[in-house]
């Protein structure tokens, strides 16, 4: 830890591309199922899944969310959390690396320029990877020609380790919010590998430094200038995504490791019901990002906020319950150190970390209030 992390230097495939929602959901389950294999073996042992980063690259899925008009298939967004889910319930960590990376997607389809755009979406296409995150106070960012020169570090963000591209939020002068496009591989770009949480052990989090790095006027882009933005309201149900995600394997396990399921059938049906109605919140939340994006009214991006808020808070419940129950219904054989059953619960713990629960449950009442007034 804490030593310059050095990018992974491979020539990845072309990536292929892919042509219908079907075929979408089919790869991400294909892919699932072999991220599977080694999942707990890549959590024990910190090994970082650039390879299978790189599968979901050339699989063409790190694209989907690219707009038609960009030559992209743009899926709906209950489809997208779905598809977050299977590939985080294959490995968490890879899930919540994806997640963060189609957030990125979301600030350049809604912030960025037009050539910007077209720029940044071909890249997609051909299977780069972006991570977001944000400068940390303190950070230089100082006019210089068609551009900034920028120095200073960011915050810790899930898949900066496999990113080609970060998206760094950042304060230009005087008081303006921006977004900067940071191509990894610039040498003023340098990412520490500083994660050491003890779940979503292998997600690619790291701090990027930079020193001394123009960023030209054509790779920056306005903030978003809402709270309720549809890239913040995607992040909150791609986080539910991977919650379901994790719940799903602790399930998968859980069903596994219990010999008699008569004697429990009543505390696995509740959570069994308490699954579902989470894989219903997050299609909820779907449709309603799908409205707000086409028809970006401050009522309907609201909405979406809300219902995007309460779909992470519900499936971060769920997915803590589930990996409890995991230990509770199947007894003293989880607990072997050998199968590793315990990354369900340290996933989810860690996960549930960074959700800004108490802000969201304020939020979610004063938006329920103002309906109340309406």
């Amino acid at each position: 830890m804490g030593t310059v992390s050095q990018f992974h230097d491979s020539l990845r495939p072309p990536a292929h591309r892919i042509e219908s929602e079907e075929e979408a959901i089919s790869a991400a389950r294909d892919l699932a199922a072999a991220f599977r294999r080694q999942a707990s073996e890549r959590d024990v042992n910190r090994i970082l899944p650039h390879a299978e980063l790189d599968a979901l690259s050339a699989s063409g899925l790190t694209a989907i969310t690219v707009p038609p008009e960009y030559e992209g298939l743009d899926v709906s967004n209950a489809l997208l959390a779905e598809i977050v889910a299977i590939i985080a319930e294959g490995d968490a960590s890879i899930g919540e690396a994806l997640g963060n990376h189609f957030c990125v997607l979301e600030t350049i389809r809604t912030q960025a320029s037009e050539d910007l755009r077209t720029s940044l979406f071909a890249r997609v296409l051909l299977g780069d990877r972006f991570a977001a995150t944000a400068f940390a106070d303190g950070t230089d960012l100082t006019a210089e020609g068609p551009g900034y020169r920028a120095s200073g570090r960011t915050h810790q963000a899930p898949g900066i380790l496999f990113a080609d591209w970060i998206a760094a939020a950042a304060t230009a002068p005087p008081s303006r919010p921006v977004t900067l496009y940071l191509a990894c591989g610039d040498d003023n770009v340098q990412v520490v590998d500083n994660w050491d949480g003890f779940g979503q052990r292998t997600n690619g989090s790291a701090t990027a430094i930079v020193a001394e790095l123009h960023v030209n006027a054509d790779a920056i882009a306005p903030a978003p200038a809402s709270e309720y933005s549809t890239d913040i309201s995607l992040g909150l149900l791609l986080k539910a995504g991977v919650s379901l995600g994790i719940t799903r394997a602790a399930w998968s396990d859980l069903l596994s490791a219990i010999g008699d399921r008569s004697a429990v059938l009543a505390p696995l049906g509740q959570h069994a019901v308490r699954i579902e109605m989470t894989a219903a919140a997050l299609e909820r939340a779907g449709r309603k990002l799908d409205i707000a994006q086409v028809n970006s009214v401050e009522a309907a991006i609201a909405d979406a906020h809300f219902s995007a808020s309460a779909a992470a808070i519900l499936a971060g419940d769920t997915a803590l319950g589930a990996a409890n129950a995991l230990f509770e219904l199947a007894g003293g054989i989880s607990a072997g150190i050998g199968l590793n059953l315990d990354r369900h619960w340290r996933n989810a713990r860690i996960h549930a970390l960074s959700l800004p629960r108490d802000k969201l449950l304020r939020t979610a009442g004063d938006h329920m209030a103002k309906l109340g007034e309406a």
